[in-house]
Formats: C-alpha cells, structure tokens, sequence
C-alpha cells in the first residue's frame, strides 16, 4: 500500500513539472490569496497589540474625566453639537481636593507644549519635544515607568520644586555617554534637575512617547500661560471591584464642581481604560472581517484556476489513463493520484502565500512601528483553507479520471 502511495506521489510530481507554467501561476494565484489573509490578519494584529498595550497600561482599573467622550463629536439632524466647556486648572484641581474615595489616586495634567527645544549645555534638541505639567501620580496612573531615579514625590509637587523626568528618547540626544540623572537642562530658560528617566514607550500613530519632559505642573503653568488649556484628569483604583463605586463618586463630585442641576447632562466626557480597549477591538474586528472576505475572494479565484489545470491534464492524459487501467490500476487509485497533484500544487500555494504574508505584516509593522506577533492562527487558517482548497478543486477532475472507460481512453488521440 506505502509503494503504491509513493508510486502516485512521484506520478503527480512528475506532472506537475511537466506543466510548469500552468501550475506556477496557479501556485501564484492561490499564494495571493493566502498572502491577503495572512498579510492583513498580521498587520490588523500588529495594529491590535500596539493599542491594546498602550491603554492597558493604563490598568483596567483606571477612568479619565475628560473634556468629551472618546467618540468624536458628530453635527447631524439639524442639531448643533453640544460644546463642553474645557477643564481648567481651577476645575481640576478642586476635584483633586474634594474627591476623597478610599483607595484611588488622582493624578492631574496637561501639554505645554508639543514643540520645545530643549538644552543641556552646549547641547539642544530639535524643536519637537512634549512638555507635560503633572501632579505625583501622573507616572503612575499614565503606566510609566522609570529606568533610572525616581518620579515626582508629594513635596516636589507641592514646594514646586525645579525638577523634571525625561523619556528616553531625550536622554538618547542630550546624553549620550552620560548618566542624565541631577543634570540640569533648559526648557524654555528656566532651569530644571533632572530626577528621573523613563523606560521608552514607542511611537504610536507618529506619536513619539518618548520624546517628552514631565514638570511639575506648577512649573509648567508658570511657563507655558496659553488660555483656555484643557486638563486631564484620570483616577486609579487600588481594587478593580471598587471601581464602578469610584466612578460614581467621581461623576457626582465632578458635577458638583461645574455647579450641574439634576436634570441637566454631564458637561464632560467619562472614560473607562477597559471601554477603550473594548472599542480598539471592535474596530479591528471589522478589519479582521475585511481581510477575510478579500482573501475568500482571491482564494475562490485561485480554486477555479486549480480545477481548471486538472481538468484540462486529465483530457491531455487520457490515454496515459487508459494505460493504466489496462495494466489494472483501480479507479481509486487513479483518482488518488489526481487528488495528489491538487493537494500538493495547494500547499505549495499556501507555503509561499504564509511567507509573502508574514513578511508583508512584518514590513507594514515596521514601517508604522506597530508590536509585530507571528501570526499563528491566521497561518493555521492559511494552511487549513490551502487544504481544502485543493480538496474541493481536484475533486472533480480525480472523479472524472477515475470513471474514464480504459477502451475509450486508449482509442483517445
């Protein structure tokens, strides 16, 4: 039986090669398909994980009082959007103040500026720095880390003290072959100790999180005096099941420091680190949902192209088949040698598509810096659907194979 098996194998290689220009584009056209399934899963994975881990960071136990709702603001029906008024230091502050529920941390923000220069010596950056004014949770609440030193204590808040934490991409430009911590750099002409570097972050979007220097927000209100600043406010529970009391609290506090009667609607924004990630995944399942449908599309394609070389190399062979029969091969194997052909033209397809795939994913990862993963469950559909592509495409040609009469197929010209 093994002989037998092997016999066909070698019968459906040497028919392949001699139809190579048939079956390469065929192989082509199947490793496109899988190629678009596997490429674009990789990508919209990729795209997954750099969101997904960016607000999970956050905690799943952390919420944000914010200006508006994560969705954005739409005018439509004749009815003009609500303008929610910005949150002002004096706003923030006061929540900082009165909310008071056990086990959280508040931690209050806001962006100088996204364009600074900064200098250390004879030393400068690029005008294309963040500076934040933050209070001593920030850090935290954010999910920063620190590499070397230390973050912001209470008394550094609440003295003002001129002392900064700096990501790593500014230490990589300003100190390059020093140990950055209790320097002194200028941001803006005011003079600030360096006390602490953080761990890099990464770009997201062309975001650079890295590129940044956190002041005490004291500090950077004294330095950078723009109207109309919008805060952030985010709070962290030590205890996840705590969190739906803090919320509530949070929310009612809030509406007391905006002066909101009870039947008036929060004019501010809510969001849970959790529901952000629950919508980063919503959106990518609908791309998930694109890439599927394309491939099927092309894969679809690939398995009429299949079935058609077998089609046309069962009537070219025809009498080979007669042959065959008349030396007493069996129709089953007759059609086993077929069904050969078509699985491994399929495979190979499916090969070379999850190695175009995974390096079109890798290229799209590197070129956006999205967090590359191997794609292991689109390259087990890749393989799994290559199957039953060539399941379904030689199925028919091996029947028609199989059933052809040995008396007809040798007077076959």
């Amino acid at each position: 039986m093994f002989t037998l098996v092997r016999e066909n194998i070698r019968i459906a290689f040497d028919s392949i090669k001699s139809q190579i220009l048939r079956t390469i584009l065929t192989i082509i056209i199947i490793a496109i398909g899988i190629t678009a399934l596997v490429g674009i899963l990789s990508a919209v994975s990729a795209l997954e994980n750099t969101i997904s881990s960016d607000f999970s960071s956050m905690g799943a136990n952390t919420f944000n009082i914010q200006r508006y709702e994560f969705s954005n603001r739409r005018q439509g029906g004749g009815e003009r959007q609500k303008i929610n008024p910005v949150i002002t230091y004096t706003d923030a502050k006061a929540f900082a103040n009165t909310y008071n529920f056990p086990m959280t941390r508040t931690a209050l923000a806001f962006t100088g500026t996204v364009s600074a220069e900064i200098k250390y010596e004879s030393e400068k950056t690029d005008p294309e720095v963040t500076v934040l004014g933050a209070n001593e949770n920030f850090i935290q609440n954010s999910g920063l880390e620190i590499a070397e030193g230390r973050e912001f204590t209470y008394y550094d808040i609440e003295n003002n003290n001129n002392v900064c934490v700096v990501g790593s991409d500014l230490v990589k430009a300003l100190f390059e072959n020093e140990n950055p911590i209790d320097k002194t750099i200028s941001v803006r002409g005011a003079k600030f100790k360096i006390i602490g570097t953080l761990k890099s972050k990464g770009a997201t979007f062309g975001n650079n999180q890295d590129l940044r220097v956190i002041l005490p927000i004291q500090s950077a209100r004294s330095i950078f005096t723009a109207p109309n600043v919008n805060y952030a406010v985010s709070v962290m529970v030590d205890k996840k099941d705590m969190l739906d009391g803090a919320l509530a609290d949070a929310i009612a506090t809030f509406r007391n420091i905006r002066n909101l009667k009870p039947v008036e609607e929060n004019d501010f924004g809510i969001e849970r680190s959790d529901d952000l990630i629950n919508r980063v995944g919503s959106m990518t399942d609908v791309l998930y949902t694109a890439a599927w449908v394309i491939s099927i599309v092309t894969i679809f394609g690939s398995s009429i192209a299949l079935m058609n070389i077998l089609f046309v190399s069962v009537t070219e062979r025809t009498r080979e088949i007669g042959v065959r029969k008349a030396l007493g091969a069996k129709r089953k194997t007759i059609a086993f040698q077929f069904f050969m052909e078509a699985i491994i033209i399929g495979q190979m397809g499916g090969v070379i598509g999850i190695i175009l795939g995974i390096l079109l994913g890798l290229g799209v990862s590197s070129a956006a810096n999205f967090k590359f993963a191997i794609p292991w469950l689109a390259m087990l559909s890749a393989f799994t659907i290559a199957f039953v592509v060539a399941i379904i495409s030689g199925l028919f040609p091996a029947l028609k194979a199989a059933k052809l009469d040995p008396i007809e197929s040798l007077r076959y010209e």
